[in-house]
């Protein structure tokens, strides 16, 4: 399992400082923290909400240099403009990245597939249009379709793509959890090649007691297909419930990661 630490988004109110005030010592601690607790990628996202594209450009440009300088953990730029993703893939100059993400929207796929070659960069897509998140499982895949069509286009290999089946709050429609798992299982056996990734912790978003429901649903994902999860890597009972999934649902071979964890 892949996991894509989650941390450092500028929508929360402690990170936002870290970039509006260049809180350099800040910043690579939240980094270290999430490395040294087992993730594989560290997503940056440096939209605050405040200031110009130029203010968000220069943030990216702060924090994959302060990163990269002392982390060699991969990074994944998150952001919803493409000259932000741009600068930071620059930055990193060709070192292992991924992008955060892309929707089967025209201007948006012409924007950002492009970069993902270019760079050759792992891309997250997203099962969504300029619609929205369709409500169906069918819906969603011919929103990926679009997708991997984009990059077959532009020369994005399939083995590189992430491709997240959208998880939606239970608390505002009891059904969604239960689509999603059925997305991710079509996914798999539609796209041979291309692996699956979700931003798990959406799922119990309004409900009380939020880890017990994030925990249920990451066994309940990777049971279904799943690759690779953006999420917390300081929660420990999260990160446990990592290794017990693979475990369970055997892919881990002989045991030998859960054992390991064990150990530890």
């Amino acid at each position: 399992m892949i996991i894509i630490g989650e941390k450092i988004n500028a929508t929360l109110s402690s990170v936002k400082s870290i970039m509006l005030n260049r809180e350099t010592e800040n910043l690579i601690d939240l980094a270290k923290k999430q490395v040294e607790s087992g993730a594989n990628f560290i997503d940056v996202n440096v939209g605050t909400g405040v200031g110009s594209l130029e203010d968000e450009i220069e943030s990216i440009q702060w924090a994959v240099e302060s990163i990269q300088e002392q982390i060699k953990t991969p990074i994944c730029i998150d952001s919803a403009d493409p000259k932000v993703m741009e600068t930071g893939l620059k930055i990193l100059n060709n070192k292992p990245a991924m992008i955060n993400s892309v929707k089967a929207e025209k201007y948006n796929l012409e924007a950002v597939v492009p970069l993902a070659a270019e760079h050759d960069s792992f891309l997250i897509a997203l099962a969504m249009d300029e619609s929205g998140i369709p409500k169906t499982v069918e819906g969603r895949l011919r929103c990926c379709e679009t997708i991997l069509s984009a990059c077959e286009k532009y020369g994005v290999s399939i083995q590189n793509v992430y491709i997240d089946p959208l998880v939606m709050p239970i608390s505002t429609d009891i059904n969604s959890g239960m689509v999603t798992l059925k997305t991710l299982s079509a996914i798999k056996e539609q796209f041979p090649g291309a692996r699956t990734v979700t931003g798990l912790s959406n799922v119990s978003y309004g409900l009380p007691e939020r880890g017990r429901l994030n925990v249920a649903y990451l066994h309940m994902c990777i049971s279904a297909g799943l690759d690779a999860a953006i999420i917390d890597p300081l929660d420990k009972a999260l990160m446990a419930a990592v290794k017990t999934g693979e475990v369970l649902a055997g892919k881990d071979r002989h045991c030998r990661r859960y054992m390991r964890s064990f150990r530890k």
